[in-house]
């Protein structure tokens, strides 16, 4: 299985290489549905991922008291400020870096492959992204207490709900039900509302409330 997990995130970060590729100033400066960043900060980022070391990294937490959302934050920027063909080309030749955080494990590089795919495709209009059953895949990944802890979603975004997808056979929880896409499900779920309004029962307000306020 983590095998199966890598042999995807190498595909969707080729995927991403090739989607940039094709992008000129303007849309890198174009923002990302990840709030604050510009589609290029989100290429910056992922490249940070695949080019930093581990204990590098935790130098430079370190270096932020301890704020790893800080320190990926300004990272993801530093690294937004190298020609994109650089940031391209390097993304391509370390694709098939196998990333396994410690206490989150090879599903959560996985995800972010997915989920920054769409943070830059959607805003582009461009149609890329991955197979639904990659998506059902990210939707076991963030249904765990693992993406809860590497800051996906916020503990408590999903209690009383229960995630049920129109197009795959995947369901998730108890309590009110919310019906939409495994990809819609996915960036609702961790915050993005651009696939709020495709979501359906009688959960999906409640959903809907909450990360519009930026809470659980």
């Amino acid at each position: 299985m983590p095998d199966d997990v890598q042999t995807r995130t190498t595909t969707n970060r080729r995927a991403i290489a090739d989607l940039f590729a094709d992008l000129d100033d303007d849309q890198l400066d174009t923002p990302s549905l990840c709030t604050g960043w510009r589609c290029r900060d989100v290429l910056g980022h992922l490249v940070m991922t695949v080019d930093l070391s581990l204990p590098r990294f935790a130098r430079e937490v370190l270096r932020d008291h301890g704020r790893a959302g800080q320190t990926s934050d300004r990272l993801a920027r530093t690294y937004a400020d190298q020609p994109a063909h650089h940031l391209v080309d390097t993304l391509r030749r370390r694709s098939s870096t196998a990333l396994t955080p410690p206490g989150i494990g090879p599903g959560g590089p996985f995800a972010d492959s997915c989920i920054h795919l769409r943070d830059v495709a959607i805003p582009l209009a461009i149609t890329s992204t991955p197979p639904v059953t990659d998506w059902a895949r990210v939707l076991d990944f963030l249904t765990t207490p693992r993406a809860r802890a590497a800051g996906f979603l916020p503990r408590g975004r999903l209690d009383g709900l229960q995630l049920q997808a129109t197009d795959h056979p995947w369901n998730s929880g108890s309590g009110a039900l919310v019906t939409g896409t495994c990809e819609a499900l996915a960036l609702s779920i961790t915050g993005r509302p651009t696939s709020l309004d495709t979501l359906a029962g009688d959960g999906a307000p409640t959903l809907s409330d909450r990360v519009h306020a930026g809470r659980p």
